[in-house]
């Protein structure tokens, strides 16, 4: 008989005199820094770093994915992603939440089987947070050149599609990397590089947009863009310690090992930039933040602050390269780094877990070779499902928006709104 026909290995009813109140306050807590990462925190990094024509269309995208995937996560997403089911994908026990309960008179309650200490609803909200910013985290591939209803389709489908599948297998006890023993604390196999790859087919199947490589593209507001990047940094900490599900000293950890490991990673890429260009870059320095925030996130729950110093350190030569180097060996017009940083740098992480996992704080051994399987196999199947999508919806609705309205802008072409 499987595991998960046992009630405890399927979200199941409980006393409240189970719950622990300390935990269920860091995680609402939790899942508030995680929304701020998107709305505002992603929408103004990215809204900061296009052309003032498209700064209304780019932070109407990250808003719009939060409501919609709002709605598909309660609906199906979250019974996809946290039920068993097989190793590929979950149940539909949870469809539109049905069987999560909460009887006050009775006192009793639903909790996951993967967060035993706080209600059920928390946890559906703070898994919710991460299904929401992992689609929203893609639209900076296409930035400046997809129509809106395209972006609209491939976001619901990408995200029941691929995003749904992933974090089952990682993340539910039944999914076949999280039965092989892959670890990833916090995302960076099922956020990040499942993100990265999707970015990077939008790019190429999109093309480049027009004059891109001939003339200068100047960002928009680079205020915006850091004041978007400490968002995110602050918002990180929900993500990273917040995946502890408790308020224990393991969430102390990842708290402790994501700042060491961003602030590594920014000054990396600085003094990178340094030596190459002789000088430093706001944008060069934000990027270095964001590589060693994406670093960090799969190993933040087993490493060490040597460990984290050690991918800091990695993550911010990689992701340099990432953006710069492999990004013109590529081709891709992948207008705000989203494969160069997220892609490389989740895979970055994903690797490093298995080389710095700290028994002593996780009980988890890291296994180099089992790390490798769960990135590569996310990487292809994001990859290939997107390119699928892709096709499906160019030769059906349509992705780009013709030349005229690309030169004007999507604000003004698309919503007919601009900023003045």
């Amino acid at each position: 008989m499987p595991a998960y026909a046992d009630a405890a290995a399927r979200p199941h009813l409980v006393t409240a005199d189970q719950i622990s109140a300390g935990d269920t306050a860091w995680m609402l807590a939790s899942t508030a820094l995680v929304l701020l990462m998107t709305i505002p925190g992603l929408a103004m990094f990215y809204a900061g770093m296009v052309r003032k024509k498209n700064v209304l269309a780019t932070a109407l995208q990250s808003f719009f994915v939060t409501c919609l995937v709002s709605v598909l996560w309660v609906l199906v997403g979250y019974s996809l992603a946290f039920t068993p089911g097989s190793p590929w994908i979950g149940g539909l026990d949870r469809f539109a939440l049905q069987g999560m309960l909460y009887l006050h008179d009775a006192g009793k309650l639903t909790v996951s089987h993967v967060a035993p200490t706080i209600p059920e609803s928390v946890f559906v909200m703070f898994q919710m947070t991460f299904a929401i910013i992992t689609p929203a985290l893609i639209a900076g591939a296409f930035a400046e050149r997809m129509r809106f209803g395209a972006m609209v389709l491939f976001m619901a489908m990408w995200s029941l599609l691929v995003y749904a599948p992933v974090a089952h297998w990682v993340w539910e006890p039944t999914g076949w990397l999280a039965s092989m023993g892959a670890l990833d604390f916090a995302g960076g196999t099922v956020v990040h590089i499942n993100a990265g790859a999707a970015g990077l087919a939008c790019a190429y199947m999109l093309g480049r947009r027009t004059h891109y490589g001939s003339e200068p593209f100047i960002p928009f507001n680079l205020g915006f863009t850091m004041i978007g990047a400490s968002l995110l940094w602050v918002g990180w900490f929900g993500f990273n310690a917040g995946s502890a599900v408790a308020a224990d000293g393991r969430a102390g950890m990842a708290m402790l090992v994501t700042q060491t490991a961003t602030a590594m990673a920014a000054l990396t890429w600085s003094t990178i930039e340094w030596l190459i260009r002789a000088r430093v870059s706001l944008l060069g320095c934000l990027s270095g933040a964001v590589a060693g925030l994406v670093a960090i996130t799969p190993a933040s729950g087993f490493v060490n602050v040597g460990g984290a110093l050690a991918i800091g350190v990695s993550a911010g030569v990689a992701c340099y390269w990432g953006a710069t180097g492999l990004k013109r060996l590529l081709r891709a017009d992948d207008s705000l780094d989203v494969f160069g940083i997220h892609g490389i740098g989740g895979i970055v992480g994903a690797l490093l877990t298995g080389v710095f996992a700290d028994k002593n704080i996780s009980g988890s051994e890291g296994h180099l070779l089992t790390q490798a399987i769960g990135a590569f196999a996310t990487l292809i199947y994001s990859g290939t499902v997107s390119l699928l999508i892709l096709v499906i919806l160019k030769y059906t609705v349509g992705l780009r928006v013709n030349a005229e309205e690309e030169l004007t802008g999507l604000d003004l072409s698309l919503h007919g709104e601009a900023i003045p």
